[in-house]
Protein backbone atom coordinates (compact mmCIF):
# COMPACT_ATOMS: atom_id res chain seq x y z
CA UNK A 1 0.00 0.00 0.00
CA UNK A 2 1.26 3.42 -0.80
CA UNK A 3 1.28 4.97 2.62
CA UNK A 4 3.67 7.73 1.69
CA UNK A 5 6.95 9.08 2.95
CA UNK A 6 7.74 9.03 6.66
CA UNK A 7 5.84 11.49 8.78
CA UNK A 8 8.85 13.75 9.13
CA UNK A 9 9.01 14.27 5.38
CA UNK A 10 5.95 16.49 5.27
CA UNK A 11 4.32 14.38 2.54
CA UNK A 12 2.46 11.79 4.59
CA UNK A 13 -0.85 13.64 4.52
CA UNK A 14 -0.86 13.85 0.76
CA UNK A 15 0.37 10.38 -0.14
CA UNK A 16 -2.01 7.70 1.00
CA UNK A 17 -3.41 9.84 3.80
CA UNK A 18 -7.05 9.98 4.83
CA UNK A 19 -8.70 12.07 2.13
CA UNK A 20 -12.22 12.76 1.11
CA UNK A 21 -12.18 11.15 -2.31
CA UNK A 22 -13.49 12.92 -5.35
CA UNK A 23 -16.10 11.14 -7.42
CA UNK A 24 -14.81 8.83 -10.14
CA UNK A 25 -15.02 10.07 -13.69
CA UNK A 26 -18.51 9.09 -14.76
CA UNK A 27 -18.63 10.86 -18.12
CA UNK A 28 -17.82 8.51 -20.92
CA UNK A 29 -18.13 5.29 -18.92
CA UNK A 30 -20.81 3.85 -21.20
CA UNK A 31 -18.72 4.64 -24.27
CA UNK A 32 -15.65 2.99 -22.74
CA UNK A 33 -17.64 -0.09 -21.81
CA UNK A 34 -18.99 -0.34 -25.36
CA UNK A 35 -15.44 -0.32 -26.70
CA UNK A 36 -14.13 -2.98 -24.29
CA UNK A 37 -12.71 -6.16 -25.76
CA UNK A 38 -13.14 -8.00 -22.48
CA UNK A 39 -14.08 -7.35 -18.89
CA UNK A 40 -11.66 -8.82 -16.39
CA UNK A 41 -12.37 -10.31 -13.04
CA UNK A 42 -10.13 -8.54 -10.53
CA UNK A 43 -9.59 -9.23 -6.84
CA UNK A 44 -8.40 -6.47 -4.50
CA UNK A 45 -7.08 -7.45 -1.08
CA UNK A 46 -6.90 -4.34 1.03
CA UNK A 47 -9.39 -1.47 0.97
CA UNK A 48 -7.29 1.43 2.19
CA UNK A 49 -6.36 4.46 0.12
CA UNK A 50 -4.89 2.62 -2.86
CA UNK A 51 -7.20 -0.39 -2.69
CA UNK A 52 -10.31 1.74 -2.29
CA UNK A 53 -9.48 4.06 -5.16
CA UNK A 54 -8.50 1.20 -7.46
CA UNK A 55 -11.87 -0.34 -6.64
CA UNK A 56 -13.58 2.91 -7.63
CA UNK A 57 -11.74 3.29 -10.93
CA UNK A 58 -11.78 -0.34 -12.02
CA UNK A 59 -15.49 -0.74 -11.42
CA UNK A 60 -16.09 2.54 -13.26
CA UNK A 61 -14.21 1.04 -16.21
CA UNK A 62 -16.54 -1.94 -16.19
CA UNK A 63 -14.39 -4.61 -14.56
CA UNK A 64 -15.82 -7.25 -12.24
CA UNK A 65 -14.19 -6.42 -8.91
CA UNK A 66 -14.17 -8.32 -5.62
CA UNK A 67 -12.71 -6.46 -2.65
CA UNK A 68 -11.60 -7.73 0.75
CA UNK A 69 -9.98 -6.39 3.89
CA UNK A 70 -8.82 -7.77 7.24
CA UNK A 71 -12.01 -6.81 9.07
CA UNK A 72 -14.51 -8.70 6.96
CA UNK A 73 -17.05 -8.01 4.19
CA UNK A 74 -19.53 -6.35 6.53
CA UNK A 75 -17.14 -3.40 6.90
CA UNK A 76 -17.09 -2.83 3.13
CA UNK A 77 -20.79 -2.17 2.66
CA UNK A 78 -20.36 1.52 1.90
CA UNK A 79 -17.63 0.94 -0.69
CA UNK A 80 -19.65 -1.86 -2.28
CA UNK A 81 -22.77 0.29 -2.52
CA UNK A 82 -20.78 3.16 -4.01
CA UNK A 83 -18.96 1.10 -6.63
CA UNK A 84 -20.85 -2.13 -7.24
CA UNK A 85 -17.81 -4.15 -6.19
CA UNK A 86 -18.47 -7.43 -4.39
CA UNK A 87 -17.29 -7.48 -0.74
CA UNK A 88 -15.72 -10.84 0.14
CA UNK A 89 -13.36 -12.46 2.61
CA UNK A 90 -9.66 -12.24 1.72
CA UNK A 91 -9.47 -15.95 0.89
CA UNK A 92 -12.27 -15.49 -1.66
CA UNK A 93 -11.00 -12.38 -3.44
CA UNK A 94 -8.82 -14.21 -5.96
CA UNK A 95 -11.37 -16.80 -7.11
CA UNK A 96 -11.54 -16.66 -10.88
CA UNK A 97 -9.48 -13.47 -10.93
CA UNK A 98 -7.16 -12.64 -13.81
CA UNK A 99 -5.51 -9.90 -11.74
CA UNK A 100 -5.17 -9.76 -7.96
CA UNK A 101 -4.00 -6.62 -6.17
CA UNK A 102 -2.34 -7.12 -2.77
CA UNK A 103 -2.41 -3.75 -1.06
CA UNK A 104 -2.01 -4.35 2.66
CA UNK A 105 0.53 -2.97 5.16
CA UNK A 106 3.89 -4.66 4.65
CA UNK A 107 3.94 -6.23 8.10
CA UNK A 108 0.50 -7.78 7.43
CA UNK A 109 1.65 -9.83 4.43
CA UNK A 110 2.59 -12.91 6.55
CA UNK A 111 -0.90 -12.82 8.07
CA UNK A 112 -2.68 -13.21 4.73
CA UNK A 113 -4.64 -16.47 4.50
CA UNK A 114 -2.80 -19.51 3.19
CA UNK A 115 -3.96 -20.51 -0.26
CA UNK A 116 -4.68 -16.87 -1.01
CA UNK A 117 -4.56 -17.48 -4.75
CA UNK A 118 -6.39 -20.81 -4.78
CA UNK A 119 -9.01 -20.74 -7.51
CA UNK A 120 -7.47 -17.79 -9.37
CA UNK A 121 -7.51 -17.87 -13.16
CA UNK A 122 -4.62 -19.57 -14.91
CA UNK A 123 -1.82 -17.08 -15.45
CA UNK A 124 -3.13 -14.70 -12.78
CA UNK A 125 -1.06 -11.52 -12.41
CA UNK A 126 -0.53 -10.41 -8.81
CA UNK A 127 0.17 -6.73 -8.19
CA UNK A 128 2.11 -5.83 -5.05
CA UNK A 129 1.67 -2.20 -3.98
CA UNK A 130 3.54 -2.59 -0.69
CA UNK A 131 6.25 -0.52 0.96
CA UNK A 132 8.42 -1.28 3.99
CA UNK A 133 8.33 1.40 6.69
CA UNK A 134 10.36 -0.11 9.56
CA UNK A 135 10.37 2.86 11.89
CA UNK A 136 6.83 4.12 11.64
CA UNK A 137 4.81 0.97 11.07
CA UNK A 138 6.35 -2.38 10.22
CA UNK A 139 9.21 -2.97 12.65
CA UNK A 140 12.51 -4.45 11.59
CA UNK A 141 12.34 -7.31 9.07
CA UNK A 142 15.65 -9.16 8.90
CA UNK A 143 15.11 -10.73 5.47
CA UNK A 144 14.92 -7.26 3.95
CA UNK A 145 17.66 -5.59 5.97
CA UNK A 146 20.15 -8.44 6.52
CA UNK A 147 19.55 -10.69 3.51
CA UNK A 148 19.03 -7.77 1.16
CA UNK A 149 15.73 -8.95 -0.28
CA UNK A 150 13.74 -6.35 -2.15
CA UNK A 151 10.40 -5.65 -0.55
CA UNK A 152 8.47 -7.37 -3.32
CA UNK A 153 10.74 -10.45 -3.27
CA UNK A 154 9.93 -10.81 0.42
CA UNK A 155 6.22 -10.52 -0.38
CA UNK A 156 6.55 -13.16 -3.12
CA UNK A 157 8.05 -15.60 -0.65
CA UNK A 158 5.13 -15.20 1.72
CA UNK A 159 2.31 -15.51 -0.79
CA UNK A 160 4.03 -18.18 -2.86
CA UNK A 161 3.49 -16.51 -6.22
CA UNK A 162 5.43 -14.08 -8.42
CA UNK A 163 4.33 -10.46 -8.10
CA UNK A 164 4.42 -7.34 -10.22
CA UNK A 165 5.41 -4.25 -8.24
CA UNK A 166 3.26 -1.27 -9.17
CA UNK A 167 1.39 1.64 -7.56
CA UNK A 168 3.71 1.59 -4.53
CA UNK A 169 4.87 5.14 -5.29
CA UNK A 170 1.53 6.45 -6.50
CA UNK A 171 -0.49 9.07 -4.68
CA UNK A 172 -3.83 7.44 -3.96
CA UNK A 173 -5.83 10.50 -4.98
CA UNK A 174 -4.08 10.60 -8.35
CA UNK A 175 -5.78 7.32 -9.27
CA UNK A 176 -9.06 9.22 -9.20
CA UNK A 177 -7.96 12.66 -10.32
CA UNK A 178 -4.93 12.46 -12.62
CA UNK A 179 -5.73 9.77 -15.16
CA UNK A 180 -5.39 11.07 -18.72
CA UNK A 181 -5.99 9.67 -22.23
CA UNK A 182 -3.05 8.18 -24.10
CA UNK A 183 -0.89 10.87 -25.66
CA UNK A 184 -1.95 13.64 -23.28
CA UNK A 185 1.05 15.89 -22.55
CA UNK A 186 0.44 15.75 -18.79
CA UNK A 187 -0.07 11.99 -18.59
CA UNK A 188 1.83 10.52 -15.64
CA UNK A 189 3.98 7.40 -15.88
CA UNK A 190 4.31 4.65 -13.27
CA UNK A 191 7.27 2.26 -12.86
CA UNK A 192 6.41 -1.44 -13.07
CA UNK A 193 8.79 -4.23 -12.04
CA UNK A 194 8.41 -8.00 -12.27
CA UNK A 195 9.97 -11.22 -13.52
CA UNK A 196 6.95 -12.69 -15.30
CA UNK A 197 6.85 -10.86 -18.62
CA UNK A 198 3.33 -12.00 -19.50
CA UNK A 199 1.98 -10.86 -16.13
CA UNK A 200 3.90 -7.60 -16.40
CA UNK A 201 2.37 -6.94 -19.83
CA UNK A 202 -1.11 -7.61 -18.44
CA UNK A 203 -0.53 -5.18 -15.57
CA UNK A 204 0.92 -2.50 -17.84
CA UNK A 205 -2.10 -2.80 -20.12
CA UNK A 206 -4.41 -2.36 -17.12
CA UNK A 207 -2.50 0.72 -15.96
CA UNK A 208 -2.75 2.16 -19.46
CA UNK A 209 -6.50 1.61 -19.33
CA UNK A 210 -6.58 3.38 -15.97
CA UNK A 211 -5.04 6.42 -17.69
CA UNK A 212 -1.32 6.25 -16.96
CA UNK A 213 1.80 5.42 -18.97
CA UNK A 214 4.26 2.85 -17.63
CA UNK A 215 8.01 2.33 -17.58
CA UNK A 216 9.50 -1.15 -17.30
CA UNK A 217 11.63 -1.01 -14.15
CA UNK A 218 13.16 -4.46 -14.62
CA UNK A 219 12.75 -7.60 -12.53
CA UNK A 220 11.80 -7.93 -8.88
CA UNK A 221 15.45 -7.93 -7.86
CA UNK A 222 15.66 -4.50 -9.54
CA UNK A 223 12.57 -3.17 -7.77
CA UNK A 224 14.69 -1.42 -5.14
CA UNK A 225 14.78 1.35 -7.74
CA UNK A 226 11.18 2.25 -6.88
CA UNK A 227 11.15 1.58 -3.14
CA UNK A 228 10.55 4.47 -0.69
CA UNK A 229 12.97 7.39 -0.72
CA UNK A 230 14.24 6.70 -4.24
CA UNK A 231 14.05 9.44 -6.90
CA UNK A 232 11.02 7.88 -8.61
CA UNK A 233 9.01 7.34 -5.44
CA UNK A 234 6.09 9.77 -5.47
CA UNK A 235 7.31 11.35 -8.73
CA UNK A 236 4.50 12.91 -10.77
CA UNK A 237 6.10 13.01 -14.20
CA UNK A 238 6.00 11.37 -17.61
CA UNK A 239 7.96 8.52 -19.17
CA UNK A 240 11.21 10.39 -19.73
CA UNK A 241 11.50 11.73 -16.18
CA UNK A 242 10.47 8.40 -14.63
CA UNK A 243 13.05 6.54 -16.72
CA UNK A 244 15.74 9.01 -15.63
CA UNK A 245 14.72 8.74 -11.96
CA UNK A 246 14.93 4.95 -12.05
CA UNK A 247 18.45 5.17 -13.48
CA UNK A 248 19.53 7.52 -10.68
CA UNK A 249 18.43 5.26 -7.80
CA UNK A 250 20.96 3.85 -5.33
CA UNK A 251 20.69 0.28 -4.00
CA UNK A 252 21.78 1.42 -0.53
CA UNK A 253 18.82 1.52 1.84
CA UNK A 254 18.51 5.04 3.31
CA UNK A 255 19.01 5.32 7.06
CA UNK A 256 15.43 6.53 7.54
CA UNK A 257 14.22 3.23 6.07
CA UNK A 258 16.32 0.92 8.24
CA UNK A 259 14.94 -0.52 11.43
Amino acid sequence: MKAGRPRNSGRRAEVGGDHRHSSPDVAGHDLRKARRVSIMKIGIIGAGNIGGNLTRRLTALGHDVSVANSRGPHTLTELAEETGARPVRAEEAARGAEIVVVTVPFKAVPDLPSGLLDGAAEGVAVIDTGNYYPRERDGRIAAVEDEGLTESRWTERHIGHPVIKAFNGTYAQDILDRHRPAGAPDRLALPVAGDDEAAKAKVRALIDELGFDTVDAGGIDDSWRQQPDTPVYGLREGVEAVTKALSEASPERPAAFRG
